[in-house]
């Protein structure tokens, strides 16, 4: 199949639109956990209640991704990408307007199941396009940590000076201006849809495909698992523990996100560009073997201590991301990477936002997070174990020299 050129205008409109993307996929979840500080006062309910509403939302954003992967292979990208676009904008703006636990705890359902789309197929869409998937998904990746860093100081200066409403209703609304837009660049031919990758690897050894996949589905689970249970409970430790080195209120805890989530985010630029020249199973081995002593150090740190740590957990944590997907890209064939990305999101976003109540849990029953990190630094120490089984890159064949003319 040949290739669909791209102009560079066009090109630069796809990227930028991806990376857009994917920070509005990550920016609802820090809201809610911000908006979950004031949510028991306003609806009468326990913290832990309150951070258990998003739960459905989390299965949903991981459960859906599989079916949102594969209508992106057999029907159109840019068409799923525009339902997400104004899918999540409209559960967002329902999310504002809710009355009870019960309307929110849904309409961040209606959020998980829209923002499943993108990370199947829009990550599937960048990997096609880019010679320098490392490269390419590290700017993306980065944009991804972009979404929290902005969502968590969002949400906190707009709690406190407009309500927690307006934490959902202004981005949600910001979201749907962002579908409709799409939606006209898409008539107007600037955003064009290719099925063809721009880049050729060498064919993987079937063995070597499967080793991978067996082992990358443990890692992505439990690297999700990670994930979810620092951003859920980020928050909170912040407020419990900086004691207002950053300020006071919603808005230190959510200048305290930011700093995290933004400065990390950056931080999975430089790992991209490593995926590109180091073997992928060494920078993502490297990325858990740095993650379990600063786990283990997030358990008891507060002040300034803990800011760094925890700055250190989640760079380390999605720094491992820009080779983890190209392990992906690598071991699945191009008509299928929406499916396979989908699948990786069951487990890193969907089965793993069963951390959401592990963490309640366990603060319930111990009156803190040190348990908690403990466990999680255990968990990285689990993958590290796994991802040393890696198999060792296949290097592209020499190319045939041609045969002289007789």
């Amino acid at each position: 199949m040949t290739p669909v050129h791209m102009s560079p205008v066009q090109a630069r409109t796809a990227l930028g639109f991806s990376c857009v993307g994917h920070s509005i996929s990550h920016i609802f979840e820090p809201i809610f956990y911000v908006v979950a500080l004031v949510l028991p006062a306003q609806f009468g309910i326990s913290y832990e209640a309150a951070l258990a509403l998003i739960l459905g939302g989390k299965l949903m954003f991981g459960i859906v991704a599989p079916l949102a992967g594969w209508l992106g292979d057999r029907w159109s990208a840019t068409g799923m990408m525009a339902v997400y676009f104004l899918g999540i904008g409209a559960g967002a703006v329902w999310a504002g307007l809710a009355q009870s636990p019960l309307e929110m705890a849904l309409a961040l359902g209606l959020l998980g199941v829209f923002g499943s789309i993108y990370h199947p197929v829009g990550i599937a869409w960048l990997v096609r396009t880019a010679v320098n998937r490392g490269k390419a998904l590290g700017i993306n990746g980065a944009f991804g940590g972009f979404g929290p860093a902005l969502g968590g100081v969002m949400a906190g200066v707009l709690i406190d000076t407009f309500g927690w409403r307006s934490a959902f209703l202004i981005p949600g609304g910001v979201t749907l201006l962002l579908g409709v837009a799409f939606i006209w660049m898409v008539a107007r031919g600037v955003i064009i849809e290719t099925k063809v990758d721009a880049r050729s690897d060498p064919p993987p050894d079937r063995r070597d495909t499967a080793r991978v996949y067996a082992i990358v589905a443990m890692t992505m689970l439990v690297g999700g698992i990670i994930y979810q249970a620092t951003q859920a409970s980020m928050p909170k430790v912040f407020e419990e523990r900086l004691g207002g080195l950053l300020g006071d209120g919603a808005s230190g805890v959510g200048l305290g996100v930011m700093i995290v989530y933004g400065l990390a985010g950056l931080f999975q630029i430089w790992t991209g560009h490593l995926a590109d020249r180091f073997p992928l199973k060494t920078v993502y081995v490297s990325m858990y073997l740095l993650q379990v002593p600063v786990l283990a150090l997030a358990a008891t740190a507060t002040g300034l201590p803990l800011l760094m740590v925890m700055l250190m957990m989640v760079s380390f944590n999605i720094g491992a991301l820009p080779a983890e997907n190209s392990l992906l890209a690598r071991y699945t064939p191009p008509s299928w990477r929406s499916t396979a990305y989908g699948m990786k999101f069951v487990l890193s976003f969907g089965i793993s936002g069963l951390a959401v109540p592990l963490v309640a849990w366990l603060r319930a029953t111990t009156g803190d997070f040190m348990v908690l990190y403990l466990v999680l630094a255990t968990l990285a120490g689990l993958v590290l174990i796994a991802g040393v089984r890696l198999p060792r890159e296949r290097p592209a064949p020499e190319p045939t020299a041609a045969a002289p003319a007789e």
